[in-house]
This record gives structure tokens, C-alpha cells and sequence, in this order.
């Protein structure tokens, strides 16, 4: 949806979205297969009766995910005209995709945090609260506040992911404060 509104704006803004969306997909992959993983080491534990072993499995997920996408961000602020430059030397897309690579590099962090927290929570059998914050964070927050700030605001392309961006501040904040809450909740009922 968000590159279908980018599909409204200058061929420049799509060129660029489409560029840093590839990036951020690239790099998603990563903490996608350690939030499976998460999901994984989380349930074994949980189902031999083991929190504590889960709960480290969680934040040992959480610690690695946040950590890769860390270095991405790092590498989106450090080198973002290399990056680019992979794709297009235009010079209107090089300048403004440095700009959208810097809010992208935010975008990483917390899109890591979200997807690792989903997998760990995953594990202790949690799917719902999960799934309502994506559907709040995206649907009913990003995308309505990134269109406001694309279209009616003017803001362009970066209103849209700003606006995605906040949805996943506010998606990882749930998600985290969830898994911390029921992970040591899980604990203290094994360990009265």
C-alpha cells in the first residue's frame, strides 16, 4: 500500500522508495529467521517446563535481531551514497536517497525489535496481541498518519515513512514490553 501512495508522487520519490524498500526487505530477512528461531528455542523451552531457559532464548533472540539491524542502520548512515549508487547514479535520487536512508536507518532498528518480539512471543503460544498490534500500529496509526504527512501535509515520500516508522516505534515498544511481561511472568509462576 505504501508503494502503491509512492506510485503518486514524482517518478524520483518512487525510484528512491522502491531503492531503500529493496534495502530494508534485504535486511529484514535476517531478523525474520531469527524471530523463527526465537519462536522455536522459545517453545522447546516452554514445552520442557523450562522458562528461564526461554526466556534467555527471547532476549538472546532480541540481543542478535536488534544487533544485525543495528549495523545495517550503521551502514545506511556511513554509506548511503555506495549504496544507492548500486542501483542509480541520477543525482535528484542519490540526494534524496540519502535523506530517506537516514529515517530508514530508525526503521531497522525497531523493525527488528518487532519481528523478533512476534517470534519470541510466538513461542510462549501468544499470536494475538502480536497480530492486534500490527493491526493498530499499521492500519490504524502508519499508514493514516504517513498519507496525512505524504499527501496533506506535503511532505512526500519522507511523510510516508515517518509515518511507518512511528507505527513500528510504537509496534516494538508493545511487542517488548509484552514479551518482558509475560516471559517473567511465565518465570515466576515456575520458580514461586
Amino acid at each position: 500500500l505504501a508503494t502503491l501512495a509512492a506510485g503518486y508522487l514524482d517518478p524520483i520519490a518512487l525510484a528512491t522508495h522502491q531503492i531503500v524498500l529493496n534495502y530494508a526487505s534485504l535486511t529484514y530477512m535476517v531478523p525474520l529467521g531469527i524471530s523463527a528461531a526465537a519462536a522455536v528455542s522459545v517453545g522447546h523451552a516452554t514445552g520442557a517446563g523450562d522458562p528461564a531457559r526461554a526466556r534467555r532464548a527471547g532476549w538472546l533472540s532480541l540481543a542478535l535481531g536488534t544487533s544485525f539491524m543495528l549495523l545495517a542502520a550503521i551502514s545506511f548512515l556511513v554509506v548511503p551514497n555506495g549504496l544507492i549508487a548500486l542501483y542509480t547514479r541520477d543525482p535528484q535520487v542519490m540526494t534524496m536517497g540519502r535523506s530517506l536512508l537516514a529515517i530508514v536507518a530508525a526503521f531497522e532498528i525497531v523493525d527488528g525489535i518487532q519481528t523478533i518480539a512476534t517470534g519470541a512471543l510466538r513461542g510462549l503460544g501468544e499470536t494475538r496481541v502480536p497480530m492486534l498490534a500490527n493491526l493498530l500500529g499499521y492500519w490504524v496509526m502508519g499508514l493514516p498518519l504517513g498519507f496525512f504527512l505524504c499527501f496533506v501535509l506535503r511532505q512526500g515520500i519522507y511523510g510516508l515513512w515517518i509515518g511507518l516508522t512511528l507505527a513500528l516505534i510504537l509496534i516494538a515498544v508493545m511487542l517488548l514490553l509484552r514479551w518482558r511481561r509475560d516471559s517473567a511472568r511465565m518465570t515466576r509462576r515456575a520458580n514461586p
